[in-house]
């Protein structure tokens, strides 16, 4: 660590801050990718990362601190209380990072076995052990295969059971949700046109076409192709761009 330039030092902390990694991790990704801290995010989260044992006994305790009297799954009030004892807002995103990890059927909810595996995968086995993966799991989002990964979760989880479709006021905070961590210029547009001219649920395939849309069209639609495979709304949004002036043909 003496050995290293004051810039090196800056991002070696901010590293292992925001990921949670080892010093020795942390410097063998930002050597790998000539101190370039985004490319060093992609180097560290495509390998395996090891994974502390988590004691059994210990999460069937913490589960059962959280899980409804009358059931055994944990529903909102416990998750209210998990997040309390986390110092995180229920409406976090990192509760649905937390949610992606434990491949949580539903929002507001985790069986048994969605709490207990996905801890054990995450490796830990106490409230403060599960506070200290915090800052790891919202680094998570910066990586894209991951962000993809956790964007198609949320459809599925954010949904109503036993409905096909996301009801659209959830997609609509989801999509705000979502986006503030990876920044879409036109996702404000995007929710007023939804609200404006479409007014119903959300399909599955538009959910996930957009996140391609979002991804691939920049936000002056210079690359956009109107013969392209685009689900009718988002043609159909495109063309609400350029009535109300906000991009030129």
């Amino acid at each position: 660590m003496h050995k290293l330039s004051r810039s090196h030092r800056d991002k070696l902390q901010q590293f292992v801050a925001i990921t949670g990694a080892s010093e020795k991790s942390a410097l063998q990704a930002l050597k790998a990718s000539d101190w370039h801290l985004e490319a060093a995010f992609d180097v560290f989260y495509s390998q395996p990362q090891p994974r502390s044992n988590a004691d059994t006994r210990r999460l069937e305790e913490l589960y059962n601190r959280y899980k409804d009297k009358y059931s055994d799954m944990i529903l909102a009030d416990g998750v209210s209380v998990l997040c309390n004892d986390l110092q995180v807002e229920p409406q976090d995103i990192v509760t649905l990072v937390l949610s992606w990890h434990m491949n949580a059927a539903t929002a507001c909810e985790f069986s048994k076995q969605e709490f207990v595996s996905g801890l054990q995968a995450l490796g830990v086995d106490s409230i403060g052990k599960l506070q200290e993966k915090l800052p790891f799991m919202r680094s998570e989002l910066k990586d894209e295969q991951k962000f993809h990964e956790i964007y198609n979760f949320a459809f599925g989880w954010a949904k109503e059971k036993g409905q096909k479709s996301l009801a659209l006021d959830t997609a609509i905070g989801m999509w705000q949700l979502l986006f503030a961590e990876r920044e879409w210029p036109l996702v404000n547009h995007w929710c007023d046109f939804l609200q404006d001219r479409h007014n119903k649920a959300i399909s599955k395939d538009t959910w996930a076409q957009l996140l391609e849309f979002a991804r691939t069209v920049d936000p002056v639609l210079s690359n956009y192709d109107a013969e392209g495979a685009w689900p009718y709304l988002i043609d159909e949004f495109v063309e609400y761009l350029y009535d109300k002036g906000v991009v030129e043909k």
